[in-house]
């Protein structure tokens, strides 16, 4: 089965970037949507991005846009989250997944182990 392992994550003063990885174990990953969830210590586990399997089409959550960009390479089998312009509430555990398709992606079917992003104020 798939496995996927988050990296990145750290503190960050508001108004700082961090940029959070995921690796994927199988190439059976190209063929998978892929996006980033977070659970906050406000909120439910929440949908902050997504990537279709080919790359051409990317969705977020609209408090994200414009700050957050999502990118994957199917060669290194890896999705990426850049994050700029961090805010307080963009603090909490980022989870990578994977789904069949964009529609599905709040409902992946692989979860990695997240990881932590904590931004100051």
């Amino acid at each position: 089965q798939e496995q996927l392992v988050e990296s990145g994550g750290g503190l960050v003063q508001a108004g700082g970037s961090l940029r959070l990885s995921c690796a994927a174990s199988t190439s059976t990953f190209r063929t998978y949507a892929m996006g980033w969830l977070r659970q906050t210590p406000r909120k439910e586990r929440e949908f902050v991005a997504a990537i279709s399997w080919s790359g051409t089409e990317t969705t977020y959550t609209d408090s994200v846009k414009g700050r957050f960009t999502i990118s994957r390479d199917n060669v290194k089998n890896t999705v990426s989250l850049q994050m700029v312009d961090l805010k307080p509430e963009d603090t909490g555990v980022y989870y990578c997944a994977s789904a069949l398709g964009l529609a599905t992606i709040t409902s992946p079917h692989v979860w990695g182990q997240g990881t932590l992003v904590t931004v100051s104020s």
